[in-house]
């Protein structure tokens, strides 16, 4: 299997392309702070997603790059709130994102507490 396989990276993949195509319409004066960081968080979040995939065969840089997925998609849920306050994107794609990145921090706490799952050798 392949890391695109996974459920995670795909509705991670999923998730940045929408905050993608939504942060086109931000203002210009954002395109170096707002813009530009919540779309490399949440690039980041299937970044990180690969390099553990193809870490499994060592269990401690699994989890750790897992873990930085993790964080990355916590600080995209944060820029998503400041798009929000900054009236940059209405409430029902701030309840669609927000939504979208609960689930796949559901799914990759699930591979961080089973990695055995995902083929990582735990002996």
């Amino acid at each position: 299997m392949d890391f695109k396989q996974l459920i995670a990276y795909k509705k991670a993949f999923d998730l940045s392309m929408g905050i993608f195509n939504t942060s086109k319409s931000f203002p210009k004066e954002e395109t170096y702070s707002l813009t530009d960081q919540i779309r490399r968080s949440s690039r980041s979040v299937c970044v990180n997603i690969a390099e553990a995939y193809r870490k499994r065969r060592y269990p401690k840089h699994f989890i750790s790059k897992l873990t930085d997925a993790d964080g990355e998609n916590s600080e995209t849920n944060t820029w998503l709130d400041f798009a929000l306050a900054c009236e940059y994107i209405s409430s029902v794609d701030h309840s669609r994102f927000s939504e979208q990145g609960r689930e796949i921090g559901k799914l990759i706490n699930y591979m961080i507490n089973n990695p055995g799952k995902f083929g990582v050798n735990l002996q």
